[in-house]
């Protein structure tokens, strides 16, 4: 498992192949939300066996918020969470925020490119991805 601690740009290097999310944290309709709903009932662990991590761009989040609420949340969650503080990720492939964007990649290159806007969608393509 890598180590949770490492920074961003680390993690992103050490995903050669598999799925990349991207995706906002602010509001009621933020992807963050989408990905949560959409992982809800799944095993942990069930994400990286796809080779795949969340990435959240939440720079726009209040620092007292994040701080106090989001992060501490994040931590309970079942798949891990990279956090793009400074939107240095989650900016350079422009999307829908309401939306999550699944970023394939293959040899570390951008293979395929797909927006989801539905828990239900999202979950869908996960099941059908392939493990390892």
């Amino acid at each position: 498992m890598q180590n949770p601690l490492l920074p961003l740009k680390d993690h992103l290097q050490r995903l050669q192949d598999g799925l990349l999310f991207l995706g906002a944290t602010m509001g009621e309709m933020d992807s963050a939300k989408l990905v949560k709903a959409a992982l809800q009932d799944k095993p942990k662990g069930f994400l990286e066996a796809r080779h795949s991590v969340f990435v959240a761009d939440i720079q726009r989040m209040p620092a007292l918020v994040s701080k106090l609420f989001a992060i501490p949340a994040m931590r309970d969650y079942n798949y891990r969470v990279l956090l793009d503080r400074d939107s240095r990720v989650v900016p350079r492939y422009p999307g829908a925020e309401e939306k999550v964007l699944w970023l394939q990649l293959d040899n570390g290159r951008l293979v395929a490119q797909r927006e989801f806007a539905s828990a239900t969608d999202l979950r869908d393509a996960l099941e059908k991805a392939a493990t390892p």
